[in-house]
Formats: C-alpha cells, structure tokens, sequence
C-alpha cells in the first residue's frame, strides 16, 4: 500500500472516490505494464514511483474537468499503454470507453490488462484516427475525446475533433508550455467546429510537475473534408 496515500490525495482533489480495490487494480496494472515494457516500448517510464505520479495520478487528474465525471462515452485517441483511458476506466467502471491506438502490439498488451483487470465497458481498437473518424460508428459519437502526448494542438485537433460529438468535449492532456501550441492550433480547432474554453492547470501531489487540460467545446459540426490523410495533417497543420 506504498502509494495508496498519494494516490487516494490526488483522487480527493480531483472530487473522486478512491478504494484499496482501486487501489490494487492500478498496482496490477504497474506489474503488467513493467512486464510488457520489457518486450515492446510502452514508456520510458519505468521507476514505480514516477510510474504512480507521471502516469496514473496525470490521469486521475482528469476529473477535475466536470465533462469526464458526465460523460456517457469517451475515446482515447492514441492512447499508447492506456494513459488516460485505463485509469478513467478503473475510476468510472460505468463510463464506455474506446481505446484507439495503430500499433497491433500495443492494442494485445491494452487487452490483456482489460482481461487481467476485469475492466468492463472498454475496448481497445487498432486503426488510424484519421480513418476511423470518416467511420459513421465512431465519428461525431463520443461526449469526450482525450489524447495525451501524441501531437501539438493543430495536428492533433484534426485526429481528435470529428470524433467529439456537437456539444461533447475534446479535452487533450498537456505539458507546462501550451500558450503558443494553443495560438499556434485555434485557427484548426475552430475550422474543425470546435471552440476554446478554458485551460485548467493541475499539479502532481508531491512533485513541482504541472500539466494542462485544454478544454474545447465541439459547437459546430465537422465539415467532411476532415480529418484529411495523415500525411496531409502533420506536414501541413490547418492554420
């Protein structure tokens, strides 16, 4: 119960109830992270400490953005080993979430911490986001889209937007430096009928780590030219 502390401060401040069995489904989730990192890259991190503060309480600290403690569905785009759709699945069991990622390797090791944890109402995807938001099951369907790390916000507002349905939310995880990303990115986000609300700033307990939650209101639909070919969305960001 090393971290149970630091974990269950870090869900009060997020307005969230924390539990052992919580608890010991995160720890489950550390042991088969670690394994797997062994045989394929998941993360660079690996020290269990900044595994719990880097990983799972960044994640965590989602909830304090009302829009995930509402929301019905939610895909994670890109979502790696799982960061944030995982533990938003373990703290909201209820929630349905897709877990979207192109890598086949990464999806067996998404699936086999599903299996392992019990995790219900979650399914991890292997395709491309710009393919599957022209997909009429996925696009426009989810309450929230999230991402963390993937890409600066005129690229990855393209991958993410045409996924969010009008009036869902698409709310990226980001690091400290985010002002001139987010000047850099608002012509996208409004061409792709999304608007800027608010930035909230969060801290890691016992850390001098701060991150961002960039909050985007979908308030218009996406117009069918988008998302464009992969190629397209990273060589030559809408501006």
């Amino acid at each position: 119960m090393e971290y149970y502390s630091i974990m269950e401060r870090a869900s009060l401040d997020a307005g969230m109830d924390f539990s052992e069995e919580k608890y010991h489904m995160f720890m489950e989730y550390m042991k088969l992270l670690k394994e797997w990192n062994e045989k394929i890259n998941l993360t660079a991190i690996t020290e269990d400490e900044d595994i719990v503060k880097k990983h799972f309480i960044d994640s965590i600290k989602v909830f304090k953005i009302e829009a995930f403690k509402k929301c019905n569905n939610l895909i994670d785009v890109g979502t790696g080993a799982g960061f944030p759709g995982i533990p938003i699945s373990i703290m909201r069991p209820e929630v349905n979430i897709t877990l979207l990622d192109s890598l086949n390797k990464r999806v067996n090791f998404l699936d086999t911490v599903i299996n392992s944890l019990k995790l219900k109402n979650i399914e991890a995807i292997h395709g491309r986001a710009e393919e599957l938001a022209r997909n009429k099951e996925h696009r426009e369907k989810y309450d929230v889209v999230t991402s963390r790390a993937v890409a600066n916000m005129a690229v990855l507002s393209e991958f993410c937007i045409p996924f969010t349905k009008v009036g869902g939310y698409f709310i990226p995880l980001k690091g400290p430096a985010i002002d001139e990303e987010l000047a850099m990115g608002k012509g996208a986000i409004e061409k792709l009928g999304g608007k800027l609300q608010e930035v909230v700033k969060v801290n890691i307990e016992d850390s001098d780590m701060e991150h961002n939650l960039v909050i985007v209101k979908k308030v218009k639909g996406t117009a069918s030219v988008y998302p464009r070919k992969a190629g397209s969305i990273t060589k030559k960001p809408l501006i």
